[in-house]
């Protein structure tokens, strides 16, 4: 197992990590979570070794391998395939000792050892891995020198996954993945043999992928079992009865705080008045976990256009002469949520790029809006950042006449408070540089928002940020990203990208996600049943706006019942001289409870006809 006991680590004087305890089970796969900033990336190179320990130890079983990603595997001439295969060390200094060895006694070893560890299909383990990141079997035999940074980081996760560590330590691995190889890497965590330590901000691999929670927040460490949502829970659980808790001590302090200040005078009641004051002495004040700053996104509300936005008539685009998607029939309005689904080659840039006017359509017919403004977001965008340059300037450079005063409001609805928007962009995080750009992005108010993997470098709550942001934005949304958690509460339409053409998706996330764990194998048919007419494009808006209604009313009735829950948890409530206002708060309770099924039940039919007329 791994033993964290007692660590602390100090940065510059500031302390990172304080007395921190925790053991991780040997063969458990555990998420360690903690806001950007908090030193989990620290964390792993002290387990590495990489980093001295200001006190405290970190025990790993004798003879246990620690593995991480590389930074990046170098632009050689070697092939991914033989790349991957040299990153199992044992298993290529053994093939290599048997073309030499001559002692009968040491062959056999090394014949029994290559069998043990399944030496010989190590080929095939390697090409799977690969092609489960995303290569072909003809680019696994190229050289590393053929692919780009991000690329190379892929050959790095499938070399270190190859080689597999007794501890595999793994920091936001699918930040250079697309959805498939994030689900793929999903998958194949489960059933990874060995301990598992993994950084990550993606809410679905923490759910899926792991069986604890490594939590490091105010410079300590707590083990919770089970996967993210548990977690999640626990803790808000936590934190409320703590506050009770601390609520009540706060009333009994004062209540003997106030004896002591009225009769600490008076000499007959002198020793009662002492008394009191060594109570308060020994009290030990109930602490709460910090209450950390809450992430926003304020996106401005751009003015309504006539539906369509967008549309296009037998469009082709491409690169020069060669056509990357051809035969587009698509149509998108300013309520639309959609999520680009398919292989990463397949066209999703290309496609993101001609609906945002980066890229001019090859032949065939695209209408825009007059008044449509396009906001577009891509990871590289935030590369090209002015380093030496602060966002406050970014922000002064577009808006030359509007007021320091609004353009750091600008900046504070992006989670860039005074200390961020004066600091240059070279010292600001990664996931600082993504809120800047984000807020470059929508400063126009656009109508119509483009997103190419906006959550790289944000943390969960930064994404559940951007999802509420999403939800009250009142443009339409093109989506891509590896985050199925922030496709599933976005998206409310799917287009899937594959073979040169668009089409829609017909079927949810989940069975996308199972179809391309079975290696796109095609279910079995189920004979079809003639399609009803399709309804009006009106009588599908109107449908939508029935379920954003019933949507906004369970919102309202969830909102009612969270504040009579907390109602309800305060201890006091339980007394018995106030038994009978419990009976009429309760009463209550089960009323907005009997609403809230109504309304579900409202929201389910609604959404249900929808998801008909849709399909139809």
């Amino acid at each position: 197992m791994l033993r964290l006991d007692d660590i602390s680590y100090s940065v510059e004087g500031r302390p990172l990590i304080e007395h921190a305890s925790a053991t991780i089970p040997t063969g458990h796969k555990v998420g360690l979570v903690g806001r950007n900033g908090t030193g989990k990336t620290t964390l792993f190179r002290l387990i590495r070794g990489e980093l001295t320990l200001d006190t405290g130890t970190i025990e790993v079983p004798r003879g246990a391998r620690i593995g991480g990603v590389a930074q990046e595997v170098p632009g050689n001439e070697v092939s991914l395939l033989d790349t991957v295969l040299a990153a199992d060390t044992e298993r290529a200094s053994l093939l290599d000792e048997s073309h030499h060895a001559t002692d009968p006694h040491r062959i056999a070893e090394i014949q029994t050892r290559l069998a043990d560890i399944d030496a010989w299909s190590g080929e095939a383990r390697a090409t799977g891995i690969l092609k489960g990141l995303g290569f072909t079997d003809e680019e696994t035999r190229m050289p590393c020198s053929a692919f780009s940074g991000g690329w190379r980081m892929r050959v790095a996760l499938a070399a270190v996954l190859f080689a597999q560590p007794d501890l595999l330590l793994l920091d936001e691995p699918t930040n250079y993945l697309d959805l498939e190889g994030a689900l793929w890497l999903e998958s194949y965590l489960v059933k990874y043999p060995h301990t598992v330590l993994i950084v990550s901000h993606d809410r679905e691999l923490l759910n899926r992928s792991v069986t604890g929670i490594l939590h490091l927040s105010e410079r300590k460490l707590t083990y919770w079992n089970g996967p993210y949502d548990q977690f999640a829970r626990q803790r808000a659980e936590q934190r409320a009865n703590l506050l009770a808790q601390s609520k009540k001590q706060e009333e009994r302090r004062a209540h003997l705080q106030a004896f002591v200040d009225r009769f600490k005078a008076k000499a007959s009641k002198a020793k009662q008045a002492q008394s009191r004051v060594k109570m308060l002495a020994k009290m030990e004040t109930i602490r709460l976990p910090e209450d950390e700053a809450r992430t926003v996104f304020t996106f401005p509300k751009p003015e309504e256009l006539s539906p369509p936005i967008i549309t296009t008539e037998d469009a082709a685009v491409g690169y020069g002469n060669h056509i990357v998607l051809h035969g587009l029939d698509l149509r998108i309005d300013q309520d639309d949520r959609i999520a680009l689904l398919g292989r990463n080659g397949e066209g999703k840039t290309t496609l993101a790029k001609m609906l945002s006017d980066r890229l001019p359509i090859a032949r065939g017919r695209m209408t825009r809006s007059n008044k449509l403004r396009i906001g577009f977001f891509a990871q590289h965008q935030v590369d090209e950042l002015h380093v030496d340059e602060t966002p406050l300037q970014h922000l002064q450079r577009l808006r030359p006449d509007e007021h320091q005063s609004k353009l750091r409001a600008r900046l504070a609805g992006f989670g860039l408070q005074a200390a961020q928007a004066e600091t240059v962009v070279a010292r600001l995080s990664g996931g600082q540089k993504a809120r800047l750009s984000l807020l470059l992005a929508t400063i126009d108010a656009p109508q119509l928002l483009i997103l190419d993997e906006p959550t790289n470098h944000l943390d969960i709550e930064s994404r559940e940020a951007l999802v509420e942001a999403l939800a009250a934005y009142n443009g339409a949304v093109i989506l891509v990203s590896h985050d199925m958690h922030l496709l599933s509460m976005v998206a409310d339409r799917l287009w899937l990208v594959k073979a040169g053409r668009v089409r829609p998706y017909d079927d949810d996330l989940e069975a996308y996600r199972a179809m391309l764990l079975a290696g796109d194998k095609p279910a079995e048919k189920v004979p079809e049943r003639p399609k009803p007419l399709r309804p009006s494009r009106d009588a599908i808006l109107a449908l939508r706006a029935e379920v954003r209604r019933c949507e906004d009313r369970l919102a309202k009735i969830n909102d009612m019942r969270d504040k009579l829950a907390s109602k309800l948890a305060d201890p006091e409530l339980y007394e018995d001289a106030r038994k009978g206002e419990l009976e009429t708060w309760n009463r209550k309770y089960a009323e907005v409870m009997d609403g809230l099924h109504r309304a579900e039940a409202l929201w389910m039919q609604a959404q249900e006809k929808l998801d008909e007329a849709e399909a139809a």
